[in-house]
């Protein structure tokens, strides 16, 4: 479906993306139940560090011609990755709190 999105959407957005975004609102629905998916989620996450092994060689085969750049590659990493970590934490504070809400909406009723 991905790639069909991708296809007809003139956007520079990868198929994958459609295909997460699909699969997050198929999971917030619960047209896909969570426990359907939890055990191959669990299988990704456990050999993610074997799926960067290429392109960390990758890039230390090309650090000759990257290396003037490498100033500007640091800065751009340590920016996003802050942005990454403070957005994530923002994101996961209010999904606790709505969390939270529904919890004392039950209580409360």
């Amino acid at each position: 479906i991905g790639e069909v999105l991708n296809y007809f959407i003139p956007l520079p957005i990868p198929a994958s993306i459609y295909s997460l975004v699909i699969m997050l609102i198929c999971l917030v629905t619960k047209i896909i139940p969570l426990n359907s998916v939890k055990k191959t989620a669990d299988f990704l996450i456990k050999i993610m560090p074997v799926v960067f092994i290429a392109p960390a060689v990758g890039l230390m085969d090309s650090m000759g011609e990257i290396k003037e750049f490498l100033p500007a590659f640091l800065v751009i990493v340590l920016i996003s990755t802050v942005l990454t970590m403070a957005l994530t934490g923002i994101t996961a504070e209010i999904i606790i709190k709505k969390s939270e809400e529904k919890t004392n909406e039950r209580t409360d009723s």
